[in-house]
């Protein structure tokens, strides 16, 4: 079975890679998807959480206060990779489990959707495609989320930069324009990397 990794920072256009990529017939296990589930109220990683980062972290109903977690994070990058270390393990513990499900029904290819490229997931994918995109489009695109300037250029500052990302990958795809331009560039690397492979969508 082929893993194919899909990263890049926050804004970037990500998750439109992997939605088209779905949209196309692959299974796309989604990290920030999985990570809300181990964090929601009985969550697997709601026991760590509390412990390593106390009761304040905790909703009444039992999930993570994320609100205060983002306080607390976004501005003490060893807090936030701690925290992000944490749910990593178990973020990935259940990737696997699914992925593993997949190859025993022969599924011939799937996707995994990650914003930060640990090294878990570059040894889990036989191949990474990065997205990257100007500053500007990004922080524009983060404001229609409902971010103010200056803490999407906080959470910007937080991640590793576009080269970092490129480097850690096989291909980069550029998404700083419309969506036309980014199909084009995803469709090309469909035939290249997956057709070629014999993985047909």
């Amino acid at each position: 079975m082929f893993i194919l990794g899909i990263t890049g920072g926050i804004g970037s256009g990500k998750s439109t890679v992997s939605g088209i990529l779905r949209d196309r017939g692959l299974l796309v296990l989604d990290a920030d998807e999985i990570s809300r589930d181990v964090t929601e109220a009985g969550g697997r990683a709601m026991p760590k959480i509390t412990e390593v980062f106390g009761p304040r972290a905790v909703t009444s109903s039992g999930a993570m206060n994320r609100k205060y977690m983002s306080t607390l994070v976004f501005n003490d990058k060893a807090k936030l990779d701690l925290l992000s270390s944490l749910i990593h393990a178990f973020v990935f513990e259940e990737m696997e489990a699914r992925a593993e499900k997949e190859r025993e029904k022969g599924t011939k290819c799937i996707v995994l959707d990650v914003p930060i490229p640990v090294s878990k997931f570059t040894q889990m994918c036989n191949q990474i495609w990065v997205v990257t995109c100007d500053e500007e489009v990004r922080l524009a695109r983060l404001a229609k989320r409902g971010l103010d300037h200056e803490e999407a250029k906080r959470r910007i500052a937080m991640q590793m930069s576009d080269d970092e990302y490129c480097e850690l990958g096989d291909y980069s795809i550029d998404n700083s324009w419309d969506l036309d331009a980014l199909n084009e560039k995803v469709d090309k690397l469909i035939r290249e990397q997956l057709h070629a492979r014999g993985i047909r969508i």
